[in-house]
């Protein structure tokens, strides 16, 4: 609470730090809910002492200062912000200062969902996309045009001659921000603290191409003009009463406007309703549906907008400085709350990777208690400086793991304790494979990687063991009868008896099913150890080129082998350096056979890259394997190395993107008319 002047120029100062940091910046230092409580704050001493307000508070504008990067382009008519209640009881307040303006007129509410994104105003002019601005300080934005035109749901020309403004959110679903994280992760480069500012940070990029490789969406949610207050003299103030008249007419509500702008060709919300003015429960329902299905919508909402639903009654309501006095946002409650790093500890995952979790001080987000969140990896641990003791902000949403977005530095104690890269896995204790995003225990017999190990290695590009899929290798390893895949080879018919869905019969044929692994290619054992980076065309190559013995060659060797760059090398490398008796062990057992030395002569594919697709006249696998018999490399995806993609029948997308990338195109029948031509030479 604000108790007197000087706490509140302290407040106001804070309140602009934050809101420069939030809108201008993209990048927020505290929490929607700590910004929100102090905001009301202000707001109220500004109401108790009118003569003692600051003209700059966030409170007097509508939104902040524009960049100067970008050209300034006026609104026709003013883009206003939103009036926020966080309660029933300040819902209420809000319904009966609408009621005590519009007197006994009936009227009703038009209940749309309130994104958090960046909001976006379009112009069009005889049906053409003529500009598009972002909010700015709601009468001059940022003209952002070309980037607005790589938004694919955003139409370049509607059936709709007049002037209009169309404004909505530019938006980005939950799972691409996701793997827009995952990829600037990996790029080293910040991550982005929610989609709201993933939003914002492409749409307001200098180079479109920037925003274009972004999967951005735009939701309409109003119309400027004709139906706002007039902002600029690019229109008459004849001409807008005309066109203003005309429209209302023609639409008479909000919904009914709407229904008219989505048809046009924009994106329509999940959800979207119409309640009584005198019926405040269905407003109530609508509130707490949103809230149900909040998660399960891909899209943030951070509320529910309400807006008196009779076009003819808003100019009557008016505006105060700030707010249209006819809408109002119900914001739901808070999903990212600012908490403190008490400790880190390392998972280990299925595939051996290390991942590492932090232990926070319990805190409540949306009705959940929060303890732990993902840190994602060591590289962005460093790339933040998170520290134990660091106060953080955690944002939850859905099904989603809860994360750290963002380090509040500034309340940094100095006690705060760096988190050092782990150098062994804390499960088995073997040295690990750092390779900056990811570390990774490679070691075959840990327990945090048995079980996946055990499936990939009996999978079907590997030993291909019959029988032996996922619920079957974690019953052996829950039942300690397998601990490594060297144990497969222990197994007897009567181990395999004692468990439950397992007959004579079908303990039988697993035993068989491992016993016929013994003399297996080459490629094949290769392929099963799980080395990363070393898939099925790598392990054929290592084979061709070293043969069963390939983990006895020095690591520079493998360099000679085409395609082979020192993330493959090391990996290896870093492979072998652990679990060089395991491998001995399981060529012992295995007694993999080496490749046939075949001399290809007159082959038109010899050291060819090929790509397959579409249906084919024999099985796909009989296809690659002769393509490799004459010298060629098959892989699965089409690049600019590429030297012929081989099409069947119903090709997918990968006809495309070889057309793009101008790789030459043989339909099946030529491959075979040129298999045939070599091999009558």
């Amino acid at each position: 609470m604000i108790r007197n002047h000087k706490e509140y120029e302290k407040a106001v100062k804070t309140l602009k730090k934050w809101a420069y940091y939030y809108y201008v910046l993209d990048n927020p230092l505290v929490t929607d809910e700590e910004y929100d409580k102090l905001y009301k704050e202000v707001e109220k001493y500004e109401k108790a002492h009118p003569d003692e307000i600051d003209p700059t508070s966030p409170t007097q504008r509508v939104g902040d200062v524009v960049l100067d990067e970008f050209k300034k382009a006026r609104h026709i008519t003013k883009m206003w912000s939103m009036e926020d209640v966080f309660s029933k009881e300040e819902f209420n307040d809000w319904h009966n200062r609408v009621k005590r303006l519009i007197g006994d007129k009936k009227y009703s509410y038009y209940i749309e969902p309130k994104f958090d994104g960046a909001s976006l105003n379009i112009v069009y002019k005889d049906g053409k996309l003529i500009r598009a601005e972002t909010r700015g300080d709601g009468e001059i934005g940022e003209d952002v045009t070309l980037n607005a035109k790589t938004i694919k749901t955003i139409p370049l020309e509607i059936d709709y001659k007049e002037l209009i403004e169309i404004r909505g959110e530019v938006l980005i679903s939950k799972k691409d921000f996701e793997k827009l994280n995952e990829e600037r992760i990996k790029k080293g480069e910040p991550t982005f603290a929610n989609p709201r500012n993933a939003a914002a940070g492409s749409l307001r990029q200098l180079d479109p191409k920037i925003t274009a490789s972004r999967p951005l969406l735009f939701y309409p949610w109003g119309v400027g003009y004709p139906v706002e207050v007039l902002n600029s003299d690019e229109v008459s103030e004849e001409q807008y009463r005309a066109d203003k008249e005309k429209f209302i007419n023609r639409f008479k509500t909000y919904k009914a406007m709407m229904d008219f702008v989505y048809s046009l060709g924009f994106k329509e919300p999940p959800k979207r309703g119409e309640c009584d003015s005198k019926d405040l429960e269905c407003v109530y329902k609508k509130y707490n549906e949103f809230v149900e299905i909040r998660d399960d919508i891909p899209v943030m909402l951070d509320g529910m907008v309400v807006k008196v639903n009779e076009l003819n009654l808003l100019e009557d309501l008016g505006y105060t400085t700030k707010y249209p006095r006819w809408m109002v946002a119900f914001k739901f409650p808070a999903v990212e709350k600012e908490t403190i790093v008490k400790d880190v500890v390392i998972q280990v995952g299925r595939t051996g990777v290390l991942t590492p979790v932090a232990i926070l001080e319990p805190v409540e987000i949306g009705g959940v208690i929060v303890e732990r969140a993902t840190l994602h990896n060591f590289d962005e641990i460093e790339r933040l400086d998170i520290r134990i003791g660091d106060h953080v902000i955690v944002i939850r949403s859905g099904d989603v793991i809860p994360k750290i977005t963002k380090v509040l530095y500034h309340k940094r104690k100095g006690d705060e304790k760096p988190i050092p890269r782990p150098t062994h896995c804390p499960v088995c204790e073997a040295e690990v494979l750092d390779e900056g995003a990811i570390i990774k225990c490679q070691n075959l017999a840990c327990p945090a990687r048995a079980v996946n190990t055990i499936i990939y290695f009996a999978s079907k590009n590997c030993l291909d063991i019959e029988g032996l899929g996922e619920s079957v290798a974690k019953l052996l390893y829950e039942k300690g009868l397998v601990k490594d895949v060297t144990d497969l080879f222990k197994l007897t018919v009567e181990d395999l008896e004692k468990l439950p869905g397992f007959a004579r019969k079908k303990a039988e044929n697993l035993i068989n099913a491992i016993k016929k692994v013994k003399g297996v290619e080459c490629w094949r054992f290769v392929n099963a150890l799980g080395i990363e980076h070393i898939g099925e065309v790598a392990s054929k190559k290592i084979c061709e080129t070293f043969g069963v013995e390939f983990y006895k060659h020095d690591p520079e060797e493998f360099y000679k082998i085409e395609g082979f760059g020192p993330e493959m090398v090391k990996s290896i490398a870093e492979y072998v350096k652990v679990n060089k008796d395991q491998i001995e062990k399981l060529i012992e057992l295995i007694q993999p056979k080496n490749p046939e030395k075949k001399e290809v002569e007159n082959s038109p594919f010899l050291g060819k890259k090929i790509v397959l697709t579409g249906a084919m006249s024999k099985p796909r696998e009989e296809i690659k394997e002769l393509l490799e018999n004459l010298g060629a490399y098959v892989t699965n995806s089409v690049s600019k190395k590429t030297d012929y993609l081989i099409v069947g029948e119903e090709p997918g997308s990968k006809l495309e993107k070889a057309k793009k990338l101008g790789v030459a195109i043989l339909p099946e029948e030529e491959m075979w008319k040129m298999i045939g031509e070599s091999n009558a030479n």
